[in-house]
C-alpha cells in the first residue's frame, strides 16, 4: 500500500445510513476515529434526517437529498469552527441519522379505571385501550430532549413514556369533554381525534407528533353494563306491559312458582273468554236482535313477599278485603294491565275498600 492510499483511507468520502430495522429511531454514524473529509458526500434518504453535533453542540440539520460537505452547505458548522472560504482541511463531527418515518401499530391502554362524571349514569369509571402511530417532527429537538448521545436509539426506549403521556392526557380530555359514555362507545373515531389533539402540545415538546390515535374499546364497570343491558331489553319489548310479559316468560324458563301462577292466570282468562264466545255462537237464535255476550270477568294475581298468588276472581278479592288479607297497598295484576299496581289504584278494586257491609241483625 502506498502512502497516498494510506492517507486516503484516513478520511471518509461517503456518509449514509441504510436502515434495515423497523424500530431504530436514531443511529450514529460510526467513524472509528476517521476524520470527515471536507467535500465528502452526504446522502440523506427519504424518511431520514441527518443531524451534525460538533463538540457537544447541535449544528446543521440535513433533510433528504445529496450534499457536498462544504462551507456553503454547513452554515452553523462554519460559524462554530470559524472557517473561512478557503478552508479545505478534514474535520471531526458526530453525525446522527434520525428516522422521520411513522412507527405504527404501537399499543396504549389504561392500567387503572378513569373516573368521570357522566351526564346519564352519574359518577362512573371507564377503561380504554387502542393503538397509535408516532413520528419525529423536529429531529434537532428530539435529539436535544430525548436521545442525547445514545448511538442507537430504538422505539422501545420511549414507547412506555409516550404511553404514559397518552393515558394522562386521555384522562384529562375525557373527564373535561362532557361526552356521554354511550356516545364515546359509538364514536370512537371522533373521540380518538379529540384525544390526539389534546396530546399534541405535550408530545411536541419532545420533537414528536402522533399522526394517528385509535381507540379500539371503551369498557364500563360490570354494574353499569348490566344496567345498560336491562335498558336495551326494555327497549326491545316496546312498552312496560310487554316488558312484564317478557320478564314472566324469562322466569318461566328458569322455573318458579311466580311464573307458573302467571301462566295459569293467563290461561284461565283466555279459557273463560273463549268459553263465553263459543257459548254465544252456539245459543239458539231469538226474536229480534240477540243480546251481546256477557263481559269477561277479570282474574287477578297478588304479589306478596316476592311470590305470586292467584288467580282470584273479584268476588274472592272482596272476601279477602273483608278479612283483611287484601289491603289497599297490596300489589295486583290482571292480563292487559300495564304492570303491577296497588289495589286502591285500580278503579275496579278500589270500591272493595269503600263499600261497608250493612249493620248486623239484632240479637234474638
Amino acid at each position: 500500500m502506498g502512502i497516498l492510499d494510506f492517507l486516503s483511507g484516513q478520511f471518509i468520502d461517503v456518509i449514509e445510513w441504510t436502515d434495515d430495522t423497523r424500530d431504530t429511531m436514531v443511529w450514529r454514524f460510526e467513524r472509528e476515529g476517521h476524520e470527515i473529509k471536507y467535500g465528502a458526500k452526504l446522502t440523506v434518504r427519504e424518511g431520514q434526517a441527518a443531524v451534525f453535533v460538533h463538540e457537544g453542540q447541535l449544528a446543521d440539520v440535513f433533510t433528504p437529498g445529496l450534499y457536498m460537505l462544504e462551507t456553503n452547505n454547513m452554515p452553523i458548522m462554519t460559524s462554530l469552527q470559524h472557517w473561512d472560504h478557503g478552508f479545505k482541511s478534514p474535520f471531526k463531527s458526530e453525525i446522527y441519522f434520525v428516522s422521520t418515518n411513522r412507527f405504527t401499530d404501537l399499543k396504549w391502554g389504561t392500567k387503572n379505571p378513569i373516573m368521570l362524571r357522566d351526564p346519564e349514569f352519574g359518577p362512573t369509571r371507564i377503561r380504554a385501550f387502542g393503538t397509535y402511530t408516532v413520528k419525529v417532527g423536529d429531529p434537532a429537538l428530539f435529539m436535544r430532549e430525548i436521545v442525547g448521545t445514545d448511538g442507537e436509539f430504538t422505539m422501545d426506549e420511549i414507547s412506555s413514556q409516550i404511553r404514559n403521556i397518552i393515558v394522562q392526557d386521555f384522562s384529562k380530555a375525557i373527564a373535561q369533554s362532557g361526552i356521554p359514555v354511550l356516545d364515546m362507545a359509538a364514536n370512537t373515531g371522533e373521540v380518538g381525534k379529540l384525544i390526539a389533539q389534546a396530546i399534541d402540545p405535550t408530545i411536541a415538546q419532545y420533537g414528536l407528533t402522533i399522526p394517528e390515535l385509535y381507540i379500539e374499546n371503551i369498557s364500563l364497570p360490570p354494574a353499569v353494563e348490566k344496567a345498560l343491558d336491562d335498558r336495551t331489553s326494555r327497549g326491545i319489548t316496546g312498552n312496560l306491559d310487554d316488558y312484564m310479559k317478557y320478564k314472566a316468560a324469562d322466569a318461566m324458563g328458569a322455573g318458579g312458582g311466580m311464573a307458573e301462577g302467571v301462566g295459569m292466570g293467563m290461561g284461565a282468562a283466555m279459557g273463560m273468554q273463549m268459553g263465553n264466545q263459543m257459548g254465544a255462537a252456539m245459543a239458539p237464535a231469538q226474536a229480534g236482535m240477540a243480546p251481546p255476550p256477557p263481559p269477561v270477568e277479570h282474574v287477578w294475581h297478588i304479589a306478596e313477599n316476592g311470590q305470586t298468588k292467584g288467580p282470584f276472581s273479584k268476588a274472592d278479592l272482596g272476601r279477602m278485603a273483608s278479612s283483611g288479607e287484601l289491603k289497599r297497598g297490596t300489589h295486583v295484576w290482571t292480563p292487559g294491565q300495564d304492570g303491577w299496581k296497588t289495589a286502591e289504584d285500580v278503579d275496579e278494586l278500589a270500591q272493595l275498600f269503600t263499600v261497608m257491609p250493612p249493620p248486623p241483625p239484632p240479637a234474638g
